[in-house]
């Protein structure tokens, strides 16, 4: 007869850290995910600041296609805490609705991309046409590929996972949650590249 083994502070609060696992790892993991876009930030300003010459983003980025996704992406960080809060209140239904609007929120935001791309591999603007377009695609594309990996996650929370909630609804709730603060994330960083990349103003041009 095999016994089965529970792991601690799968839902409950570590005494140490006063954190569940999860939340505790996924803290971990976006300590490193901040080293990563930091280190991405700090070329852009060591590179922008070395140059004599660079371009404004709006002459050559779409920037109300831009700002249509981050009107999205920071509804959709809404839509996450509501699926969340529908769990708290035991409102299943009420969190399928709203994690099924956070995920067509990312679709929404990976179409859009899309098209701003095609545009820009349209009109022969590559990686190679200067710093500036390799530092967008490099940042950008880092960033959709983000926004890919939490939409597997919400998609599998949506669907296949979904079956914890009816054997244990506090650890579902609590991976909801996990999934929720990457998310978020995922949001803050587009919210720091909006600006940085499609408004702020060239020099030497």
């Amino acid at each position: 007869m095999s016994a089965e083994i529970a792991i601690p502070y799968n839902d409950t609060e570590r005494p140490d850290t006063g954190l569940y696992n999860a939340k505790l790892g996924v803290w971990l993991f976006l300590a490193s995910e901040v080293m990563l876009f930091g280190a991405l930030f700090s070329s852009y300003i060591l590179l922008r600041v070395a140059s004599d010459r660079w371009e404004h983003g709006a002459d050559i980025l779409n920037v109300p296609l831009a700002t249509l996704n981050t009107v999205v992406l920071i509804a959709s960080s809404v839509t996450m805490v509501l699926s969340w809060a529908a769990l708290k209140a035991h409102n299943f239904a009420r969190y399928r609705r709203c994690m099924g609007l956070t995920f067509l929120a990312g679709v929404i935001f990976l179409i859009v991309k899309y098209i701003e791309y095609s545009g820009k591999l349209g009109h022969g603007l590559v990686p190679a046409t200067s710093t500036f377009m390799a530092i967008y695609f490099t940042m950008t594309g880092l960033h959709a590929l983000h926004v890919i990996g939490g939409m597997i996650v919400n998609g599998y929370l949506l669907g296949p996972g979904a079956k914890m909630w009816q054997t244990e609804p506090r650890r579902f709730t609590n991976r909801v949650e996990v999934a929720g603060l990457y998310w978020h994330f995922v949001d803050l960083v587009w919210i720091f590249l909006f600006p940085t990349l499609y408004l702020l103003p060239g020099k030497g041009m």
